[in-house]
């Protein structure tokens, strides 16, 4: 369909932000992808506000003319990432390719949409901060990625099951591989870049002369990741605190790469052996 034609460009893109050699060409295919989003319908022209308020924003985050401009630089980041998180800027039609119907007897009922807005935050992140993307070698990384994956599963999900939250509900349904795809390529990249890549390193930064900054560093972006999930109830806030904690652990033994990987496990376990999202009645 015309429609799936901006969702590969942009998983492309995604893909690109990895590799060093790459990462400098991926808006050329974010482009294209914004490019068949405006001729098909599936962006209105309002919506290249947003990606110019970006690059507003990286200009005077990244600018010489002083700690005010670079101040406003990250405000306007940081309301425009809030923004395009939640869903509330104009322009977008995002194509929903999962239609809302419970996974597994008992869930609530899970439906899925293809974003074209919220992968802009962790393209800004990559490309205008240059969060580290690895540790200093594969096996660091991946070590750190398995441990804090390994954490998260058993700490996370046995809560969950504790809570009531879920319940054991192995399953791959048909449209598992739209669901990894989107999972891997955009949604988990998003959400770290900004909680990891960006609150987490920038307070770091500001603490690094402090001995408790960095472990400050990763409560403050765990606990503001776990307030991102208000809408499941105080439950899943909990829940989504340790995740974040894990997390955050990953990224500073590991750079992102190691926190997108161990947020990836927690979601391909919780989405493939237990009710996703969660029980329908609690």
């Amino acid at each position: 369909m015309p429609h799936d034609l901006p969702w590969s460009a942009l998983f492309l893109a995604a893909a690109m932000l990895w590799p060093p050699c790459t990462r400098r060409w991926a808006l050329a295919p974010l482009a294209v992808a914004w490019a068949w989003a405006l001729a098909e319908g599936v962006a209105d022209p309002v919506a290249l506000a947003w990606p110019a308020l970006l690059l507003g924003a990286a200009l005077l985050a990244r600018s010489q003319a002083g700690p005010a401009a670079r101040a406003a630089g990250h405000a306007l980041f940081v309301a425009v990432a809030v923004l395009l998180f939640a869903h509330l800027l104009p322009g977008f039609h995002n194509l929903r390719v999962i239609e809302p119907a419970p996974l597994s007897p008992g869930a609530v009922p899970f439906g899925m949409f293809l974003n074209l807005d919220k992968p802009l935050v962790a393209f800004w992140v990559v490309l205008a901060m240059a969060p580290p993307m690895a540790a200093a070698s594969a096996r660091l990384t991946l070590s750190a990625a398995l441990l804090a994956c390994g954490a998260a599963v058993a700490i996370c999900l046995g809560l969950a099951l504790a809570l009531g939250v879920v319940q054991w509900a192995p399953k791959w349904p048909p449209s598992g591989g739209i669901w990894l795809i989107n999972n891997a390529l955009l949604v988990t990249l998003a959400e770290e870049a900004l909680f990891r890549g960006y609150v987490q390193e920038r307070l770091s930064q500001r603490w690094r002369s402090r001995a408790w900054g960095g472990w400050a560093a990763l409560a403050v972006a765990a606990a503001l990741f776990g307030l991102a999930h208000f809408a499941g109830g105080w439950q899943w806030m909990l829940l989504a605190g340790l995740a974040g904690a894990a997390y955050g652990l990953a990224y500073r033994y590991g750079g992102l790469s190691a926190a997108v990987l161990a947020h990836l496990g927690l979601n391909v376990a919780h989405f493939g052996l237990f009710t996703y999202p969660m029980r329908a009645a609690l």
